[in-house]
């Protein structure tokens, strides 16, 4: 069964209701985007996620893909916290890791404590935490998906990333699971002076060219952008949607820009990226 979608999805803790505190209604647009995503990728009745987060395991100079039986996480805010099981396919983590690292590229896969069983844990990270929050992980367990979670490495050539889409996605072709691709991803995080990484212009500019590339569907363009505007808009988005990118490249995929918006320093757009004809 090959993918059966995939999409775009932010991931600011302010998007679930559990952690927005008084900045609710600030960032109701993406909440809502957000839950008309989850709608739809339900609805694809996925399997499997195979979810690329940018603060999940940083091998340097590596790829990493989890290959632990389970991943938690927990996040907390003031007024209320989300936690979240989620089983992961080993099977198929493995055949990614296999199939990339004979194709040459720098990849390894990661877990931590036991070998098998409830001790076989690496953390679910917020970057995994959000989407999946809307994406299935609070499904029934006998319903929810299993998960595979990709850490791209930034050290590496840009397209060995889109090297990386075309993997899953043909792993995903040969696999008898529904699976769906999320590319978990904030925007430039340089748009407000007060915040961490400080005010540039090149944080509206970066989000605007991205906008324009999903509005049109046209991946391929994230390769011509200028890296010096990147490395001053400060994203976080650039490298998972490369892997998009890649699937795209294996499975055709349609593009509807669900969402933009940059309620504090960094932006956040949601897309949806059905398989074409379907």
């Amino acid at each position: 069964m090959p993918i059966v979608g995939a999409c775009v999805a932010p991931h600011g803790g302010e998007i679930l209701p559990e952690l927005a505190g008084d900045r609710f209604e600030a960032f109701a647009p993406t909440r809502g985007a957000m839950e008309e995503l989850g709608r739809r990728m339900l609805e694809r009745r996925p399997e499997v996620i195979v979810l690329a987060t940018p603060h999940g395991l940083r091998m340097e100079g590596y790829i990493s893909v989890v290959t632990s039986e389970f991943s938690r996480g927990r996040m907390t805010a003031p007024g209320g916290e989300v936690s979240l099981e989620m089983k992961c396919d080993r099977d198929m983590a493995r055949t990614i890791v296999r199939r990339a690292r004979g194709a040459g590229m720098p990849i390894v896969g990661c877990n931590y404590g036991a070998l098998e069983g409830p001790g076989s844990n690496v953390e679910l990270d917020w970057g995994a935490i959000i989407p999946l929050y809307y994406l299935g992980a609070n499904l029934p367990e006998a319903e929810r998906p299993q998960v595979v979670l990709v850490g791209p490495s930034r050290e590496i050539p840009l397209p060995n990333l889109i090297q990386l889409g075309r993997v899953i996605a043909e792993v995903a072709q040969e696999s008898e699971r529904r699976v769906v691709f999320i590319a978990s991803a904030d925007q430039a995080h340089a748009h407000k002076k007060d915040g961490p990484y400080g005010f540039d212009p090149a944080a509206a500019e970066y989000d605007a060219q991205i906008q324009e590339i999903v509005k049109a569907n046209r991946l391929s363009k994230l390769l011509d952008l200028d890296s010096k505007l990147v490395e001053d808009a400060k994203p976080d988005s650039l490298w998972q949607m490369l892997i998009l990118q890649g699937v795209s490249q294996i499975v055709p995929l349609g593009s509807e820009f669900l969402s933009y918006q940059c309620p504090t320093y960094f932006g956040m757009l949601v897309a949806d990226y059905p398989v074409s004809g379907r």
